[in-house]
């Protein structure tokens, strides 16, 4: 009986220790060795407090979703351990949480940020980090512990519907500018989740497209952005995507989360899926994917129940629960960070306001029209998104943003007047517009997640435009697009629509007549059709969608305030039929057809079910310049209010690093920055390569006229490599090189050859083409 007693007091006492440990960076194993399946099944499951419609977390639970309202997700937490919630929140261009809170009068607006592609737009690293921390202190003062970006997709075709949240068609522009952000982000103990891993490309059935590509076109493009994030920021998540790659779910793939990205590049933080409902749960888990998001009870059951018929090995829940620990303990709010709701949004509109000008491209300047003297005063708008700008896309990437300044309000700020007769049209028109997308949106219309219909330009008589060339001085014109997430654009989207050319052309015949000029404004996410628009104007500004202090920033450039330095990230066609991934890339599926067309159906259209990556690398300015093929604009391409010379290029190598150097001097009349872009062209091998590639770039300071900077810039002999499918390598040729110093791809200033040795770095026969 004593025996019994004792024994009993030593097992009481042992639940009391138990129960007494609280999880901290040092005791995480002995946290995991202590838990029960249970709750070990619990902690690999996110915690959205319910979906609304497109599965999108709306948190109603009044306790527990009121963590941040508005918030993607949450991971689990276990009072019994001490593990709090902690808060996932969607934005590349900013935190995406609501607004508005119940039974509280103050507004939790944030920061409406230029969106990824002006950012990229600015070749500035520098910059990026600085908008990257910027940023990270607004997630910080949120409450929120990861923002989910940035987007790193490539882009490869104009049409995709998110091309606005990517940086690049090119991998190291979009490796290089990802890994900066998220350096600047998570300086302020933060995380991101770099997305979407990987081969995301397009937004037609994002999440059943099978994407059939080989091993060396997703080597060298659609996996180096990635891997050069990885080595220079190592985020604190990576987000899988939705779609198949050559017949596996990439949230199943082993190949792919563990055998490249953990044993091939060094990641060690955690994985977590893109926000879908349940998918082969023990797949996932043992592919790597740590942590299944936006989660739901049926996933946790099968967890639990996979422990415990076999299914699923103890070893991989296990990996994957150390992941999510050691994610969750550098988390502000397990560190009991005491964060304020109250951003500074003023200091950050500054910010914001000062570097989208950056990443602003002048495309024609003919004549010097720009900057605008400063006599001019006197401004007719014309294009309805004059008068409502596009500050960033829809979807998860859009923002609720205290306001949005447009351009009217930012030629005010500057002392330019706008024409009060087209004002008032224009409002009326717009009214009526609004009206119009309400009624084809239906009952989605209270939605801003979905893309709003294009608005047609309203159609006005020939007096309109001799009256405006009358009164005003000069004319701006802006063309507007928006897209977002979850369906892509159409060929109509791309191209320059008749009522558009209609307001094109009457503006600049008006106007013209009276000796006076036309500014065209581009206010858009991505590519578009531009020969009418140089046809019918003497300059073109392409703003982008710059962020909430879009109106002053586009008149800070149009002022000469700030000169624009944005170069092109991505190439701009004449047609789409030029693009060679244009055969293979679907057209025609709306939102409407994602949500009420069968799956089964929707698996058999063109490039829907599956597409075929046929143009291999031939994407982007690789296959325009290799192949002598016209463009409207380069990659690489823009415009400034100066210009700048290059001399002495050198390239010097030590022990595989390669130290690339040029003077570069402006001997124009303004101060402005140069964006220098670095091309290679290997000698040649066995494989069959672009006629050269961009290997690195870099920016000046702002060089005032007659001032010289010299740039350096690195790269290394792996760097020089191609994908050898037959060795299963990175193989860089030894041999002469040849380096190409460029304003642009197809603006090259200095060439100078150098030597690289011969180097095989082995990788895994992983990611095959299925037969």
């Amino acid at each position: 009986m004593k025996n019994a007693i004792i024994m009993l007091g030593v097992v009481l006492l042992s639940g009391s220790i138990t129960a007494q440990i609280k999880l901290n960076p040092k005791n995480i194993d002995a946290v995991i060795k202590e838990m029960t399946i249970e709750e070990k099944a619990n902690m690999l499951v996110g915690y959205s407090f319910g979906k609304s419609y497109w599965g999108l977390p709306t948190n109603p639970d009044p306790n527990a979703g009121a963590i941040v309202l508005g918030a993607a997700g949450n991971t689990a937490k276990n009072d019994r351990f001490g593990i709090p919630h902690t808060v996932f929140a969607d934005g590349p261009a900013g935190v995406h949480i609501s607004a508005e809170r119940p039974n509280d009068q103050k507004k939790y607006y944030c920061s409406g940020f230029p969106i990824g592609t002006l950012l990229a737009s600015t070749w500035d690293t520098g910059l990026m980090n600085e908008i990257g921390s910027t940023f990270g202190s607004e997630v910080k003062e949120y409450g929120v512990d990861v923002i989910l970006g940035p987007g790193m997709n490539l882009m490869r075709n104009p049409l995709c519907g998110r091309n606005f949240e990517y940086y690049s068609e090119d991998p190291f522009v979009s490796g290089l500018i990802a890994a900066a952000i998220i350096n600047g982000i998570q300086s302020r103990g933060v995380g991101v989740s770099a997305k979407h891993f990987a081969a995301n490309n397009q937004e037609g059935n994002r999440t059943h497209n099978n994407v059939i590509a080989s091993q060396r076109v997703l080597r060298e493009l659609y996996l180096k952005g990635f891997e050069i994030m990885v080595k220079k920021s190592q985020p604190w998540t990576i987000m899988s995507s939705y779609n198949y790659i050559n017949g596996v779910y990439t949230q199943e793939s082993e190949d792919l989360l563990t055998t490249i990205l953990r044993d091939e590049w060094g990641f060690k933080n955690l994985v977590l899926t893109d926000w879908t409902n349940t998918r082969n749960t023990a797949a996932q888990v043992h592919a790597g994917n740590d942590l299944l998001t936006p989660g739901n009870a049926e996933q946790i059951k099968q967890i639990t129940d996979g422990l415990k018929n076999g299914s699923i090995s103890m070893a991989d829940v296990d990996r994957n629960l150390k992941r999510v620990l050691e994610y969750i303990v550098k988390t502000p709010r397990f560190n009991g960070y005491k964060f304020s709701n109250s951003p500074n949004l003023k200091a950050h509109a500054e910010i914001i306001r000062k570097a989208a000008p950056q990443g602003m491209v002048l495309l024609k300047n003919e004549g010097n029209v720009l900057p605008l003297v400063s006599s001019v005063k006197k401004a007719a708008l014309f294009g309805h998104t004059s008068y409502h700008l596009y500050a960033g896309g829809s979807g998860s990437g859009d923002v609720n943003k205290p306001y949005v300044v447009d351009l009217v309000e930012g030629l005010k700020n500057a002392g330019i007047r706008i024409d009060d007769t087209l004002n008032t049209v224009y409002s009326k028109y717009r009214d009526y517009a609004h009206h119009e997308a309400e009624s084809e949106m239906g009952a989605f219309s209270s939605s801003s997640y979905f893309p709003r219909p294009r608005v047609k330009e309203p159609q006005m008589g020939i007096f309109t435009y001799t009256n405006a060339a009358e009164r005003n001085e000069f004319a701006i014109v802006t063309v507007g697009r928006s897209s977002g997430e979850g369906n892509d654009r159409a060929f109509e989207d791309f191209n320059i629509n008749v009522d558009e050319l209609d307001m094109l052309k009457q503006t600049y015949e008006a106007f013209h007549k009276k000796g006076k000029k036309v500014i065209v404004i581009l206010n858009v996410g991505g590519v578009i059709e531009t020969a009418p628009i140089q046809k019918y104007s003497d300059a073109i500004l392409l703003a982008w969608q710059p962020g909430m202090e879009a109106g002053n920033s586009i008149v800070d450039v149009l002022t000469g305030k700030t000169a624009p330095s944005g170069k092109l990230t991505m190439t701009w066609p004449e047609a789409l039929a030029d693009v060679p991934s244009t055969k293979n890339f679907p057209n025609g599926l709306t939102w409407r057809d994602e949500i009420f067309v069968k799956q089964d159906e929707i698996n058999k259209m063109p490039n829907l079910g599956e597409t075929r990556y046929d143009e291999g690398l031939d994407v982007g300015y690789r296959y325009f310049q290799t192949a002598g093929k016209k463009t409207a604009y380069p990659f690489g391409f823009g415009m400034n209010y100066t210009q700048f010379e290059y001399a002495n290029a050198s390239v010097k190598g030590k022990n595989g690093v390669y130290t690339a150097s040029v003077t570069v001097k402006n001997v124009g009349k303004y101060g402005s920055r140069e964006a220098v872009q670095l091309y290679i062209t290997a000698p040649k091998g066995k494989l069959v390569k672009p006629v050269y590639e961009l290997k690195a770039f870099g920016k000046t300071k702002e060089l005032q006229p007659g001032e010289s900077q010299k740039i350096d810039m690195t790269f290394t002999n792996y760097d020089l490599a191609s994908y050898d499918e037959s060795e299963q390598a990175f193989i860089t040729d030894k041999g002469v090189y040849v380096a190409h110093f460029a304003a642009s791809a197809d603006d090259i200033r200095q060439n100078v050859e150098f030597k690289a040795v011969a180097q095989t770095v082995k990788c895994h026969d992983v990611l095959k083409l299925q037969p």
